[in-house]
């Protein structure tokens, strides 16, 4: 098997890399305080491609692989996954979905200005009672001949206030269960759509996370992604996608506090010597680094997947789970390691433990994701 990165990719790791370094460490400490959205780095990311990686260059995208989307994410995560958040929900759900579901109308009025960065978007599934249990939907996309009737409540909603077309799933038949599920494109400044106060979150603070009310939005028909009643089965394929750009988001959370981490080991002396010199402190850095890498593999063998066409279900599923354990893993023991000044702001790693934790979380909390990997391996 070759392991070797493409120049490409190489490139593009690279740059997001810099990007990081350059527009999102200056200040991510003062935006996780004041919870306050990255807009100007964000706007620079889609100037520089960094919203529709994988989205065709003829729909306004860069047209690159998972792969190098994945090694991207990573890289921006390393220093601030509120703005990681916002490029993995652009990417992942919102421009895939509608670049492989959407009529071509819907991709030159949506996808175009998504993929550039002009706009962004939402992914609206979640509600009060229904998080990862997306057949159990509450909101209701009544059919009246051209248009639907919206009403609902979608929580949890990441780029809730600032994102201009939400991709929203909703119940139209109850009797056809999942099957009567559709997927509707809302416009912001539709009648009747208001987007609720904005979360106070232990992590990822500076995301813009939302709870959305839909009361009697008209919707036309036009607005619809597939055949009536393919709602579900969108949510479900984009999910599974979504789920590589979590975990590429988790292993740079930890690839994150693991360099924090070791640099501080060589930095910090106590009896005498830098305490990376302590078997205690280079066994816990041995640990993080293993598991990094193996979380690394796992999270790109999933990317590859979907880059060859192969089921990414397992591997995606496999790559949340076991990257979202070593995100928090590893941060805590970055604070760890770091010992008082682990729990002081200006040292990064205790907003990186908190940003850790929403990766076994969002995109189906780690339970789910064993459940999908428990079906795939015992059905065979």
């Amino acid at each position: 098997m070759d392991f070797t990165l493409t120049e490409e990719q190489v490139m593009i790791r690279d740059a997001a890399r810099d990007f990081a370094q350059a527009e999102l460490l200056p200040g991510v400490i003062e935006r996780d305080e004041k919870q306050e959205f990255p807009t100007v780095q964000v706007r620079k990311m889609g100037e520089l491609g960094f919203l529709g990686m994988m989205v065709s260059p003829d729909y306004g995208g860069s047209g690159l692989d998972t792969v190098s989307y994945a090694l991207a994410m990573e890289e921006i995560s390393k220093v601030d996954a509120s703005a990681s958040v916002v490029m993995s929900v652009n990417n992942s759900l919102v421009c895939w979905g509608l670049e492989h579901y959407g009529t071509e109308e819907q991709k030159q009025k949506y996808l175009t200005r998504l993929a550039k960065g002009e706009i962004i978007g939402a992914f609206c599934l979640s509600e009060p009672e229904a998080g990862s249990d997306a057949t159990s939907q509450k909101t209701t996309a009544i059919d009246k001949g051209d248009h639907y009737v919206l009403n609902g409540t979608k929580n949890w909603i990441t780029n809730g206030g600032t994102a201009d077309v939400y991709l929203v799933i909703a119940q139209t038949d109850v009797s056809k269960k999942h099957h009567g599920i559709n997927a509707l494109i809302v416009e912001k400044g539709m009648p009747g759509f208001e987007v609720g106060p904005k979360e106070q979150k232990l992590g990822i603070r500076g995301s813009d996370t939302h709870s959305l009310n839909f009361n009697d939005v008209k919707v036309p028909k036009e607005n619809r992604i597939g055949e009536d009643g393919f709602g579900f089965k969108f949510a479900m394929r984009t999910l599974a996608g979504g789920r590589i750009g979590i975990a590429s988001q988790a292993l740079g959370i930890a690839s994150g506090a693991y360099e924090l981490a070791k640099k501080y080991s060589k930095e910090r002396k106590a009896f005498g010597t830098e305490i990376c010199n302590h078997q205690a402190i280079a066994f816990k850095l041995a640990d993080m680094h293993t598991q990094i890498e193996a979380a690394r593999h796992l999270v790109l063998k999933a990317a590859w997947d979907k880059d060859n066409g192969n089921n990414y279900d397992l591997s995606g599923a496999m790559a949340k789970v076991y990257a979202s354990q070593v995100a928090m893993d590893t941060a805590i023991e970055a604070v760890q390691i770091h010992g008082g000044n682990g729990y002081v702001k200006e040292y990064h790693v205790e907003r990186l433990m908190r940003d850790a934790k929403i990766t076994q979380i969002y995109e189906g909390t780690s339970e789910i994701q064993k459940i999908v990997i428990s079906r795939s391996i015992l059905k065979d």
